[in-house]
């Protein structure tokens, strides 16, 4: 059993779309992250995906359907097989749960290394 302090490890990165792992779960990356600007649309075939705002406003696009926005404390998962993007008009500080080794653009090929902090 090891405590992460969130807080803490967020203030060890400044680049934004770039999920850093704080811990596993069960075969689960639990992951922190700063969103600002828009990330690309994409979607997981094989997973849904998991988004807990931690500090600001994040919303999350589905491609032709509603958007949804989150504010410190609420979470949304996106079902797997869903186009959609996340954007935050400002910084904003999120939990990502994601499986282990799963491309966080959903495609191998474009998605960066999730680095352990």
């Amino acid at each position: 059993m090891q405590k992460v302090n969130l807080e803490q490890k967020l203030s060890l990165f400044s680049s934004h779309w770039d999920p850093q792992v704080v811990a596993d779960y069960n075969g689960n990356d639990i992951m922190v992250v700063k969103f600002q600007g828009a990330f690309p649309f994409h979607k997981h075939d094989d997973s849904d995906d998991f988004f807990l705002v931690l500090e600001g406003e994040v919303t999350l696009d589905r491609e032709g359907g509603e958007s949804v926005t989150m504010g410190p404390g609420e979470l949304c998962v996106v079902p797997k097989g869903v186009v959609h993007r996340p954007r935050a008009e400002a910084e904003a500080k999120v939990l990502l749960i994601e499986p282990q080794g799963l491309p966080n653009t959903g495609d191998a090929e474009t998605a960066a290394a999730k680095p352990r902090i």
